[in-house]
């Protein structure tokens, strides 16, 4: 009987059924007086034919007769009696087995199934709803951005239009609620006035749509869209997008960013206060087939060696780790400290001297974001393209499949130090980033994934580094959200920081095992008085510090939830 209060719930709400819910009763109302028609009149039918009966006795034949049981321990001998049996039958074949059904769904059942379903997929959120995140589309940037809102306790909403698209969500365990996301109603039912911010990733129209509709009564709502087209950045900002992001342009900048090629110079990729994180390539320098102990990056800069990255994967360094050609190490420390490792290494080149251009496999958004990017660097670069474009330079590109090998010749195949696979199809990507490895193994290649379940097959294809469109824009909106200015550092690796948490307090970094229960890697604390940079193992956490660390997504998890206790995100 659990689905009463349900049902009533539902009968309550609904105007339509509150209208109507005197049929149901009309209906009971009338079979009540037919049964009792029915056995006042068995009654002096059975006085005709002789045979004394209770009023329970009449009652209980009609009933058996409408409802078709036919026990037969009770019958009538005479015809009129047998033609009134017939038309009791009958009668309850109408009114048990086909109108009972009806209204039991129409007015019982439906209202259960129509409760169930506003509970799962909601129009309007509780008024005590705060701090939440509104996502106005489910694609796999909002996908990955969930998840990180999850691992952090941060409640969000994701608006559908489409009940039973709604539905599939729900049934993959995501926060959803049913409403027009072109319609201001809608976002004043999903508490926006108490939201932490809106995040639409649709095209750009409805984008532009949204944010406008959402700046008729909320001004200061943190509104974040993305632009697929160069063109809609000026036009978004105008209808009040709060950040515009041009998620393409920042992949081409980050892919091109982690290309061995050009200068050694650090590239910062994440800030807090007084601490910098930075990723620096090796090649070419006098690092290649030192320890990190022999290294003495400490000693003469100090600057930590937090992690390095191989071939795809991050590696925990310690003193003996061998640095290899195409390690990269991941360094934190002052930017001071950067800057003298930087006036260091920055005079060893790599290729440049040379001239081999690079390749880049595509001439969509991101394949020309990277030629940006080298441009401004003088890096050499071609660029394959299927088929010719109008305003194409043809002393930049080449023109054919990535898969022929005559099109990679021409493309100076050979000596290229690297290629970029820029395609928005991963198949295309795992495909061609297999058949440039087996081609050539000393090939550094970086690949685009855009979802973050092909990003291990690209590594297992042989692809040295994967940016995954998905969480490079997850990651972009959630810096927003905590007010950081935080890149990817690399796909599967995150930098982030947090207060104390109480079982750590009042331990010293060796007591709590961090590194070994977790994975992450405690690279600064910053107290009242100063930031620790690669704090020593007795160094106690104390209640007011900043614990800053570093880790792939995994260890980040594992850490929250081996020593933060993460809110239950809307009863789920």
């Amino acid at each position: 009987m659990k689905f009463l209060p349900a049902i009533f719930s539902s009968i309550y709400s609904s105007k339509i059924t509150k209208e109507n819910i005197f049929v149901p009763l009309k209906y009971l109302l009338a079979l009540a007086l037919l049964v009792t028609l029915y056995s006042t009149i068995f009654h002096f039918l059975m006085e005709l034919e002789g045979q004394n009966h209770s009023w329970i006795t009449g009652f209980y034949w009609t009933l058996v007769v409408m409802s078709t049981l036919g026990f037969g321990d009770i019958t009538f001998t005479s015809d009129i009696g047998r033609i009134f049996s017939m038309l009791v039958l009958l009668s309850g074949v109408v009114l048990l087995l086909v109108l009972l059904p009806f209204v039991f769904i129409k007015f019982f059942f439906a209202p259960w199934m129509d409760a169930q379903s506003r509970r799962r997929a909601p129009r309007e959120l509780p008024p005590e709803t705060h701090n939440h995140v509104i996502i106005t589309n489910y694609d796999p940037v909002t996908a990955a951005l969930i998840e990180k809102l999850e691992d952090h306790g941060r409640d969000y909403i994701v608006i559908v239009e489409e009940f039973n698209k709604a539905m599939g969500l729900y049934d993959k365990n995501i926060r959803v609620a049913i409403g027009n996301i072109d319609d201001l109603q809608t976002y004043e039912k999903m508490r926006i006035a108490n939201c932490a911010m809106v995040v639409a990733t649709n095209s750009d129209q409805i984008n532009t749509n949204i944010a406008l509709t959402i700046r008729e009564n909320h001004e200061h709502v943190p509104v974040i869209t993305t632009a697929e087209s160069p063109h809609s950045f000026d036009i978004l900002q105008l209808a009040g997008s709060s950040l515009v992001l041009q998620l393409h342009e920042l992949l081409g900048s980050s892919l091109a960013s982690w290309t061995l090629i050009g200068d050694c110079k650090s590239n910062i990729i994440g800030r807090y206060k007084q601490l910098v994180v930075a990723h620096s390539p090796v090649m070419g320098t006098p690092l290649v087939d030192k320890t990190l102990a022999e290294s003495k990056i400490r000693e003469t800069f100090g600057l930590a060696v937090v992690g390095i990255w191989e071939r795809g994967k991050f590696v925990i360094p310690y003193a003996d780790k061998k640095i290899e050609r195409t390690s990269i190490l991941v360094l934190a420390g002052s930017e001071e400290a950067l800057a003298n490792y930087d006036e260091v290494y920055s005079f060893y080149h790599i290729y440049k001297v040379a001239g081999d251009p690079v390749m880049i496999v595509g001439g969509g958004r991101v394949g020309k974001a990277i030629a940006a990017r080298f441009e401004q660097s003088e890096i050499p670069y071609l660029i394959i393209e299927k088929s010719r474009r109008r305003n194409q330079e043809d002393k930049k590109y080449v023109f054919g499949d990535a898969a022929d090998i005559h099109t990679l010749e021409k493309a100076w195949f050979e000596k290229a130090p690297a290629a970029l696979i820029t395609s928005h199809d991963d198949a295309t990507n795992i495909y061609l980033t297999k058949y440039l490895r087996s081609l050539r193994p000393d090939m550094q290649i970086l690949s685009r994934a855009s979802e973050d379940r092909n990003v291990s097959t690209l590594h297992r294809a042989g692809a040295d580094f994967v940016m995954s469109y998905a969480s490079l824009g997850a990651n972009a909106v959630f810096n927003f959200l905590i007010n950081e200015e935080t890149t990817l550092l690399s796909e599967g690796l995150n930098f982030f920081h947090l207060q104390t948490p109480e079982a750590l307090i009042g331990k010293t970094l060796a007591e709590s095992a961090i590194r070994q229960r977790t994975g992450c890697t405690l690279i600064a604390i910053q107290k009242k008085e100063a930031t620790l940079v690669n704090p020593e193992p007795t160094t106690v956490m104390e209640h007011d510090d900043e614990l800053i660390l570093i880790g792939t997504f995994d260890a980040e998890g594992t850490f929250l939830d081996e020593f933060s206790k993460k809110p239950d995100i809307f009863g789920k």
